[in-house]
């Protein structure tokens, strides 16, 4: 094993508490006792991946397995990832700090078809080689890929990985786990090991498998099955309750999970098609962990995730019961996603209140004839008494999110997205006295495996020109914000997606020309570029030669209506018949059924949801995949009313405390964060401000740099009940990080101007190093001058000149050893900004020594108080 490496995370990173592997929730398990030991990794920034959820349950599941330990890690940011470069450091794990070499099992989530480049990042960064077979010569850690994309068509991605997990994770990785520590156990060799795993359901090993000529896979081992079997789970919300980052992430929130699949059949969404049968999660279950949940974790807002959370018939009795439970917490529900047509005035209730929540609906087209095409199942009627319903209880901005590009569409439909929007804004605007404003976003249809519309494809000129038709259109409607996803992304996306084993290389090529998370975000255009080459480089067949050109476009004849139906169906089926890269995985969809469904989306044709109205017989119910499970709704609690603040103020308490260790890395606005969720954590009465937004009543003294530790921090808390205050920092202490002790607890007087309102000095102990020192020499002069001015600019641009000596009360050597000093320092640090900084010092000292000083660590001793 390699040994544990120095940590390279320090304040000259970007967020670097990130990386700290520390936060709440994070398991750290002896290293020596595991027999089996994971890393799973959200390739992706902290703040993406530490926030999803399939991978916080896989996580908590796996760390409840007995000798089996799961550490994590994530796409570190462009200034990590140069760091490690540079330093010839591997990318590491984040609780064990360990590289990721030394773990015996290393997963993915790929759910993102242009995710693959970001994985062969970070295998680089870990001096992990890229391919299978590359790693077959040496002793490296199993890798493999889960989620979405791997379970739609692993193929474009199949040399990169030992093996796929397909579909849900909950049962099928302790049951991997379970066989690697067998097969550690008798020894077995890698190639013996991968062939016990492909005995699993759910696990698809790519050596065992060959593409023919027409993109088709085949087993080329008589002991591995031809079509490999993707797995389901039922959810179980109390893993959902783990991390709690330092740092604000994407989903800054607690989020449990209520329903996991989607019988809708809209016929674009592969989500809907690869999550079949639907589970809809007891309600109790779903309240328990809730409100255990927010206890936990000390959140102050809570997601209740699925496909289509309007579908969970029992969402308006468990919104209400956890509000009204909650009602004194000042929490908050989102729903990320909701049919318009199951909004109502329940559902208002439960996410309405002081801090509203945003709404966000997706129509997805914009004429009647095009939603029945894609089987979205919504009626214009429909979506109008939903946004009816929000702008009468109080909302004035609506989120929608339409598509452009769908099988059949013609330029009317197209057009009918904006005309859709002015109609509702008109058929709104008796019901308030606001404007009714939309944020929209216009995303191009990108057809995906497993639908009915896989078949399909625009080419991105076509593309563009529908773009700027609706631009026309939505210049003459006020009030309307419009966002159109970029069609080189798209094409990318359309490429890669429905691409077999030829496109490896491809995927790897690009990443070597500099398609990456960065590229896409900072450098669309060098990240497209670097697609182009590569695919040039390739000199694919026709199908592969160009992105920008449609493939497999069956409505081509139907829009032109040059031809019979039953001819166009004829012509149509020997493509629709065709080997497809993804035949060879059993998602439990028949293929028939699709080009059935093909054939109703033709006629615009709708098919009812199968969970309420009956079957569908798209071929998924049956002993492999169970059968839809429909919870009935339980009767909706009485509305105990939304949330209002508690502005009682019955006690001040006063507590100093450190921050010790790495907690310096952690910034001032995360800190405050901390303590918010740390209160909450202990059920402390804690007041909070009027207003819309209402927050607790916390004041921390002074906002400490990153990268500076403490001994001497202060923070006020108004109560709204008298509490003893060591109880008070008893309970505090428990919820708090180690190394953020408390030292210090007591009353002060109600009417008391906070600790931050009357500061006066800070005592620093810092180190310091330059060459040829004379440490002493150099304070007794700063003692000893009277004017050491110092010019900075103010806010309106002007030069302002400061006597930093007024500012500096007393100036010691502590010790020195060899160019290194330790100076002790107190200076002002005051409300109305007049402070003497550590940096103002070396200043000084600079201005006084003449050679240059480097600051090498700052530890504030105390702050002073008048």
């Amino acid at each position: 094993m390699t040994a544990t490496f120095d940590n390279p995370i320090d304040a000259n990173i970007l967020k670097p508490a990130r990386y700290l592997g520390n936060e709440l929730g994070a398991v750290h398990k002896p290293w020596t006792e595991a027999e089996v030991r994971w890393v799973l990794t959200y390739p992706e920034v902290y703040e993406v991946g530490a926030s999803n959820l399939g991978h916080i349950i896989l996580y908590n599941i796996i760390n409840a397995q007995p000798q089996q330990l799961c550490d994590r890690t994530y796409l570190p940011a462009a200034d990590l990832s140069t760091k490690l470069r540079e330093t010839n450091t591997p990318l590491f794990a984040l609780e064990s700090k360990r590289p990721l070499q030394d773990f015996d099992i290393l997963g993915f989530s790929l759910s993102y078809e242009l995710g693959a480049t970001n994985i062969l990042e970070m295998l680089s960064l870990a001096n992990i080689p890229l391919t299978w077979k590359e790693r077959d010569e040496g002793d490296y850690p199993l890798i493999f890929a889960g989620g979405q994309t791997a379970t739609s068509n692993p193929e474009p991605y199949a040399d990169f990985f030992d093996f796929i997990a397909l579909g849900d994770g909950e049962e099928l990785l302790p049951e991997i786990g379970l066989i690697l520590k067998e097969g550690k156990a008798a020894g077995l060799s890698k190639a013996e090991l991968l062939l016990d795993l492909a005995q699993v359901p759910g696990v698809y090993v790519p050596r065992f498998y060959d593409m023919a000529a027409d993109g088709s896979v085949h087993p080329n081992n008589p002991d591995v099955p031809k079509r490999v079997l993707r797995r389901v789970a039922t959810p179980i919300p109390a893993y959902s309750i783990g991390l709690v980052p330092f740092v604000e992430t994407v989903h800054d929130r607690l989020t449990v999970e209520i329903r996991r699949g989607c019988t809708r059949g809209c016929r674009f969404c592969q989500p809907g098609m690869l999550t079949r049968p639907a589970t809809d999660v007891e309600p109790e279950k779903v309240v328990d962990a809730i409100e255990k949940g927010m206890r936990a974790t000390g959140y102050n807002e809570f997601s209740l995730l699925s496909l289509s959370c309007s579908d969970y018939l029992a969402l308006p009795a468990v919104g209400m019961e956890i509000k009204n439970r909650l009602q004194e917490e000042n929490i908050s529900l989102s729903l990320p996603s909701q049919r318009v047509d199951r909004f109502d005035d329940n559902i208002a209730d439960i996410i309405g209140g002081l801090r509203k929540s945003g709404l966000t609906f997706a129509p997805e087209a914009g004429t009647q004839r095009m939603r029945d095409v894609i089987n979205k199942g919504l009626t214009n009627e429909e979506l109008l008494r939903g946004i009816q319903t929000a702008v009468a209880r109080g909302w004035s901005k609506v989120k929608l999110y339409f598509m452009i590009g769908l099988p059949g569409e013609t330029d009317v439909d197209v057009a009918g997205i904006a005309e859709t929007v002015r109609w509702l804004r008109r058929e709104c605007t008796q019901l308030s006295k606001k404007r009714l404003n939309f944020n929209i976003t216009i995303s191009n249809f990108t057809p995906k495996p497993h639908t009915p519309f896989q078949w399909h494809s625009v080419s991105t000129s076509e593309f563009l020109r529908k773009q700027e038709l609706l631009k026309e259109e939505f210049r003459r409607i006020k009030g309307v914000k419009i966002n159109y996803t970029d069609v080189r992304i798209s094409a990318m996306e359309d490429f890669v997606g429905r691409g077999d084993r030829r496109l490896a290389p491809v995927v790897k090529r690009a990443w070597e020309l500099g398609a990456g998370m960065d590229s896409w975000w900072e450098n669309l255009e060098k990240a497209y570029g670097a697609w182009e080459q590569a695919i040039a480089e390739a000199d694919l067949t026709w199908k592969y030669r160009l992105v920008e050109n449609g493939e497999w476009n069956i409505f081509k004849e139907k829009e032109t209506g040059n031809k019979e139906q039953g001819e166009e169906l004829s012509e149509l089926s020997d493509s629709l018949n065709a080997p497809l890269p993804w035949d060879h995985l059993n998602t439990g969809i028949d293929k028939q059924w699709l080009k059935d469904d093909l054939q109703r989306a033709l006629d615009a044709a709708t098919v009812p949801d199968c969970a309420f109205e009956g079957c569908s017989h798209c071929g998924v119910c049956g002993t492999d995949f169970g059968h839809n499970i429909v919870v009935e709704a339980p009767e909706i609690p009485k509305f105990a009313g939304h949330f209002k603040p508690n502005q009682e103020k019955a006690q001040k308490l006063r507590m100093w405390f450190g921050k010790i260790d790495e907690m310096g890395l952690i910034s001032h606005l995360d800190l405050v964060r901390l303590f918010d969720r740390a209160i909450r954590r202990a059920a402390l009465p804690i007041s909070f401000t009027g207003g819309y937004h209402p927050g607790p009543k916390i004041s921390i003294a002074n906002a400490l740099s990153l990268g500076i530790t403490s001994n001497g921090e202060i923070v006020d808390f108004e109560l709204t009940e008298e509490i003893d205050p060591e109880q008070f920092r008893t309970r505090l202490a428990e919820q708090l990080p180690v190394n953020i002790p408390i030292y210090k607890i007591e009353e002060v007087d109600l009417k008391s101007l906070n600790a931050s309102r009357i500061m006066d000095k800070a005592e620093y102990l810092i180190t310091v190093q330059a060459e040829n020192p004379q440490w002493q020499q150099w304070l007794d002069g700063i003692n000893n001058s009277q004017e050491i001015i110092w010019e900075k600019f103010t806010k309106s641009g002007n030069k302002k000149q400061i006597n930093l000596r007024d500012r500096l009360f007393s100036l010691t050597l502590q010790s020195e050893t060899g160019d290194r000093a330790e100076i002790c320092f107190t200076g002002s640090c005051r409300n109305d900004g007049t402070n003497l900084s550590p940096d103002n010092l070396i200043y000084m000292l600079e201005q006084v020594a003449k050679v240059e000083v480097q600051l090498l660590n700052v530890h504030r001793q105390q702050l002073i108080l008048n």
